[in-house]
């Protein structure tokens, strides 16, 4: 089913869930990376409470958190996250899925502030080992056994990078197979992949263009995986120009097809597998959203098409007042939440400014 989730000015809106496919094992008991199991917000969550009581669904605990936009991830019964103090570091932190008691942390020395402070990512988990980037660049594999780190880079003054992007390095890893895709987005390299058990470099491709806030997505076009990119344009608005959505072989990095006509100075969202080979992508400041259309040629190659999307209401069940004001930036421009939501055994776990969050959503 799909929980287009979203939250809008503190409030928590769910809406309504739709059966998509059926597959062995789909109660989903883990969410292990952003936006989930499949990387596309999609859940197999059945039982979702359709109304709430007057004060909001049952929050089942919470914890305090440094600030940030972090969002969380679930396996096995433990909840990890990327958190963040600004004269110190990053920490990698592991709470109880019950109970929110902390179980153990690992953290590094990363300090540095930019508008818009804390932590930025969610990580990713994969077999005994948690993947994280922070917004310094710094790329971590910790063994969630151990609890030490395995191996360390930086995505960013690795490939050159000088001074930090204007609202920092906004990266959540992506595993394909046996290597650790991201986009270091710096002069030497656009988007890098590591082995995913050594942290060596496997391939890079070359800068692909401005500084943006994307993390990789995988989509399938012909049945063949492709690795998609966005990239920031010059500018916003009719003015805008230089931005880049671009497919690349997960294996080796070659480009396979770029579209230049999607402009957005600071894009966030990452690009969606709407099948068939579509591809949605959207942003803010005036960008807009368009549907791409990739398809081989008889003889392999890629064309590119753009088609008109199929737009559909917004139409919330429920809503209720749950994540707090709780920074001078959410009273100067409006409510900061904008960290990603994890939904797991009819739990959601959310975060504002300085908690976490554990919120009984379905029977």
């Amino acid at each position: 089913m799909k929980g287009a989730m979203t939250m809008k000015q503190g409030k928590i809106y769910i809406p309504v869930v739709v059966l998509l496919v059926s597959i062995a094992n789909v109660y989903a008991k883990d969410w292990p990376q952003y936006l989930g199991p499949g990387r596309n917000g999609i859940s197999t969550q059945k039982g979702i409470l359709r109304s709430w009581p007057q004060k909001g669904p049952e929050v089942l605990w919470t914890v305090n958190v440094g600030i940030g936009f972090g969002g969380p991830v679930v396996k096995d019964g433990k909840v990890y996250l990327l958190d963040r103090d600004d004269q110190v570091g990053d920490k990698v932190r592991c709470f109880d899925f019950t109970s929110g008691k902390e179980l153990w942390n690992f953290s590094y020395e990363a300090p540095g502030s930019v508008m818009f402070p804390g932590s930025r990512s969610v990580p990713t988990l994969d077999g005994n080992r948690i993947y994280s980037c922070g917004p310094y660049g710094n790329l971590y594999c910790v063994d969630i056994n151990t609890h030490k780190p395995l191996w360390n880079k930086n995505v960013w003054t690795d490939f050159g990078g000088g001074q930090i992007p204007r609202w920092a390095i906004t990266q959540c890893p992506l595993v394909y197979g046996d290597l650790l895709i991201l986009a270091s987005q710096a002069p030497q390299a656009g988007v890098v992949a590591y082995e995913k058990l050594t942290g060596n470099v496997k391939w890079t491709t070359p800068s692909i263009g401005p500084v943006g806030y994307v993390s990789p997505s995988l989509v399938k076009v012909g049945g063949t995986d492709h690795v998609v990119m966005i990239t920031a344009s010059a500018g916003r608005g009719e003015s805008a120009s230089g931005g880049k959505v671009v497919g690349i072989d997960p294996l080796t990095g070659k480009f396979l097809w770029e579209y230049t006509n999607f402009q957005c100075g600071i894009p966030v969202p990452g690009a969606i597998d709407a099948g068939e080979g579509r591809v949605f992508v959207t942003g803010g400041y005036q960008a807009g959203a368009a549907m791409i259309k990739i398809a081989k040629k008889a003889d392999g190659s890629n064309k590119l098409y753009l088609i008109e999307p199929d737009p559909s209401a917004f139409k919330p069940i429920a809503s209720a007042d749950m994540l707090a004001v709780a920074s001078d930036l959410d009273t100067k421009f409006g409510t900061q939440n904008w960290a990603p939501l994890a939904l797991v055994s009819g739990k959601l776990l959310i975060r504002d400014q300085s908690r976490l969050m554990c919120v009984k959503v379905a029977k």
